[in-house]
This record gives C-alpha cells, structure tokens and sequence, in this order.
C-alpha cells in the first residue's frame, strides 16, 4: 500500500517561520517534524511514499531526496506556488498513487499511531482515523457509530487525526484544480460508506509556534 504526506500547506499560523522554511521541515527536538512521519511509515511496512509540495517545496526535495536514506523510494507531486488544497492535492497526485486503496497523512502531525495496522483495513470509500478532541477544535469533525461507520453527528464528536485510508473512487468525479476534503468525506459519510476509528495514541496537530514548542518539550522528555 503507498502513503501519501501531505506537505503543501503555506503555514500561515506558524509565520514568520515559515517565511523561509516549509512547515513539514521545521524542526521539533533538532529534527524536520516530515522525518518522524518518513521513519514512523517505513517502520510500519509503507515504503513507497508520495509527497506533495507548494510554498517552498524545492527545499523538501532537497532535504529528503529519492528517500534511500530512510528506506523509502519517495516520489514528489509539486503544485507551484499555490496549493491545491487536500483533495485537489491528492488528485494531482493520482498518477503516483495507482488504482488501489492508499494511506493519506498531515505532514503538520505528530503521533506515535501504530500506521501498520491500516494495512489490513477493508476500505469502502474511506476510513479515518479520529482522536478526542484537542483544546483548538473543541466541536469535534464527526462521530462513530455502534457499528464502525463514521456519522457528521453524534453525542461523542471526535477530531478527524489527519490520517486516512482513501480509494481512488473518493475523487473520481472531482475536476483537477483546488478542492477540499471535507465535502467528499461529508457526502460519502451521508451515504454510509466511511468507517472509522478512535486513536488512543500520542497525537499533536502543529499548526502554531507554541505547538511547535510544546512537541519540542514533548520529545525532549521522550529521550
């Protein structure tokens, strides 16, 4: 199964450092947040890995390369300047990821999820990977039900973690250009076709300098 990082967003909350960095390779504890997720993937069996790039994205492919050093052939999908977006992101990138059900990842997210055991997973359109619900997105995304499947609304509203387990059918009708997620998940959620799951493991999404720090923290005392 190939994983997908996506590593094309602008950073705008993490300015200024994103002025001159792209946000997946900012450092937490000496190291690009982007190398965890690499190392956690290869560890977990994904080798073949696709990174999108936009705000930056050269300096990405400099620093990772072919992906040799990680165990990983890594494959690039670069947008320009201007993202595309997740869904639209992950469209342009069709031709790397093939016909078959793939692994999605943020590349703004910190987690020690065992990624392993999604290689197995039955996948109808989708299935998420949800987590309690962190101090910046107290509503939630969406719910689970009784028997697995995931609901817009329940009486436990959980935050969508970042990482998905996609087929190509999700986009299938969606033209090439910028386009979000949400709306396809939200339509084939409405039709009963995304499962999901509740992590219980470490999990940070870094979208602010203080985040940026607290993972430093995190990490330092993980040593």
């Amino acid at each position: 199964m190939k994983a997908m990082i996506l590593a094309a967003g602008r950073g705008e909350r993490m300015r200024p450092l994103t002025d001159y960095t792209p946000k997946p390779l900012l450092l937490a504890f000496g190291k690009p947040l982007i190398e965890y997720t690499i190392t956690q993937l290869v560890s977990a069996g994904f080798n073949d890995i696709v990174i999108n790039h936009a705000h930056l994205g050269l300096q990405i492919e400099t620093r990772l390369g072919n992906g040799n050093q990680f165990g990983a052939n890594i494959s690039y999908s670069p947008e320009g300047e201007q993202a595309l977006e997740t869904a639209g992101g992950i469209i342009n990138a069709m031709h790397l990821l093939g016909n078959e059900v793939f692994l999605v990842v943020n590349g703004d997210i910190a987690t020690d999820f065992p990624f392993a055991e999604l290689k197995n997973r039955t996948v109808d359109l989708a299935h998420l990977v949800l987590v309690d619900n962190p101090a910046h997105n107290t509503q939630g995304d969406f719910g689970l039900d009784s028997t697995g499947l995931v609901v817009s609304n329940s009486n436990e509203q959980l935050t969508f973690s970042g990482i998905g387990l996609y087929r190509p059918e999700l986009f299938r009708d969606v033209p090439a250009g910028p386009s979000k997620l949400a709306p396809l998940l939200r339509k084939a959620i409405a039709e009963r076709r995304v499962t999901g799951q509740k992590m219980n493991s470490f999990w940070m999404d870094i979208g602010t300098p203080e985040r940026l720090q607290e993972l430093d923290s995190y990490y330092s005392h993980q040593r």
